[in-house]
């Protein structure tokens, strides 16, 4: 973590279950200080008195700050000294958003456009906006608002020199166990002797830990490009496989998943890379790399020249990369120490 020895880092949303698998990853390493920025003060003092009871050597490296990404003057007091910024400040629940699309609008859009300014004035090295495999071909109020929170990053990458402020995105799926996911609602479910339910078994959805999220940003922080998005090569499975798959782990009834139908704005796969962008996509091995498209608004010299060359990629979504087996997607969930948690609490040999 030499990147990060002495340095100070900032997350957006921090209280949230990126924040905290960030906070698990570099508490005890040298790293100088993560401030915490969000606007619940009661999610903070529980996080706050959860260091301090965990790792109580390194908990005084927190700080934590009341705010909101929607009011800037609250994003400027927090800037100063602050080195680097992890994003995640977000309306995130699909459904909601599309119910209330206009407070979408405020956290993801003008929100990330707030952070964004912020940092560029305090003179913030980089910047890393998290972002979701909602916002490519987007077709509900959350993905749109995230769409727009991608393109304002790029916008602003251009206006800035990346010598001086470096911003990029990151896109990746579903992060199992993470807060307001599917996973725990089904635990509780089986928990309470209930049957667990699901929207559409056939529908696809990419996977991925909380660890993964935070090694995606982390590639990003170190290997992108401003006006970078950087995507994770993640695996996917469909919604039935996931559902047996924790009903296995956790005595659930398998015979008995109940479909409730498809929730308002949802859809029946995700895409993570559009055809579009494939045409300038760079495949780094686990992750494709999207370079911002840095040409001007003077498009006459194209009548004249130009590049005919495309790329061989295709659309990247989670019909077509590897779908898991149940087995598989056991295996991948007892990596999560929340479902190593869980188990042992009911007394669940795994």
């Amino acid at each position: 973590m030499s990147l990060f020895k002495g340095k100070t880092l900032l997350i957006t949303g921090g209280t949230g279950s990126f924040g905290n698998a960030v906070l698990n990853r570099f508490l005890k390493t040298d790293i100088g200080e993560i401030r915490i920025f969000s606007r619940d003060e009661k999610k903070q003092d529980d996080m706050r008195h959860e260091f301090q009871a965990k790792m109580p050597e390194v908990a005084e490296k927190i700080k934590f700050f009341i705010g909101d990404v929607r009011d800037i003057q609250s994003l400027r007091n927090v800037m100063h000294g602050v080195d680097y910024i992890f994003h995640a400040a977000a309306l995130k629940q699909v459904p909601s958003c599309e119910f209330f699309p206009i407070e979408a609008v405020k956290t993801n859009v003008l929100g990330t456009e707030n952070v964004l300014t912020a940092a560029i004035e305090a003179g913030v090295k980089n910047v890393v906006c998290l972002s979701t495999d909602k916002a490519a071909y987007p077709v509900n109020a959350m993905g749109i608002s995230k769409a727009l929170e991608e393109r304002v990053s790029v916008a602003k990458a251009r206006t800035v020199s990346p010598e001086k402020t470096k911003i990029c995105c990151t896109r990746y799926g579903n992060v199992m166990c993470s807060r307001g996911s599917v996973i725990p609602l089904w635990i509780e479910q089986i928990k309470n002797g209930q049957p667990i339910t699901l929207t559409d078994g056939s529908m696809t959805r990419f996977i991925m830990s909380l660890d993964e999220a935070v090694d995606l940003v982390l590639f990003a922080f170190e290997n992108g490009v401003s006006g970078d998005i950087l995507v994770q090569k993640a695996p996917a499975c469909t919604i039935q496989t996931q559902a047996e798959a924790v009903c296995e782990l956790f005595g659930g009834d398998k015979n008995k998943i109940k479909v409730i139908g498809i929730r308002h704005g949802e859809k029946m796969y995700e895409t993570l890379l559009t055809n579009e962008e494939c045409a300038n996509a760079i495949d780094m091995g686990n992750f494709y790399r999207v370079p911002a498209d840095n040409r001007g608004l003077n498009y006459d010299k194209y009548f004249s020249q130009g590049d005919a060359e495309r790329n061989t990629l295709t659309e990247f979504n989670s019909n077509n990369t590897k779908l898991l087996t149940v087995e598989e997607v056991k295996q991948k969930l007892l990596t999560l120490s929340y479902i190593r948690e869980e188990l042992e609490k009911m007394g669940i040999k795994y």
